[in-house]
């Protein structure tokens, strides 16, 4: 793929994440706005990894790992605070 395919799959990984937060935005439920935002997190990673593609910077990839990371810790520590209103 050549420099013009990875800007178009990165715009589209983009235009993915501004529709995730539209979802957030007018979700019915909680769980639709935590599923969304969520799907913005993973949406930033694919696009932390293809801008380090792009600018051959493999630092970034180490970085879209480990947001990756930390997006489940925290999608699944929110999903567990909204089904029980509790912090601990």
């Amino acid at each position: 793929m050549n420099i013009d395919g990875h800007l178009i799959a990165a715009l589209l990984v983009l235009t993915g994440a501004i529709l995730s937060m539209i979802r957030a935005a007018s979700g019915p439920t909680s769980y639709d706005r935590v599923l969304a935002v969520n799907v913005f997190g993973t949406k930033a990673v694919m696009l932390l990894a293809i801008i380090g593609f792009i600018g051959d910077r493999s630092g970034f990839l180490d970085i879209a790992i480990l947001y990756g990371l930390v997006n489940f810790i925290a999608t699944v520590a929110l999903l567990r605070f909204v089904e029980t209103k509790r912090l601990t």
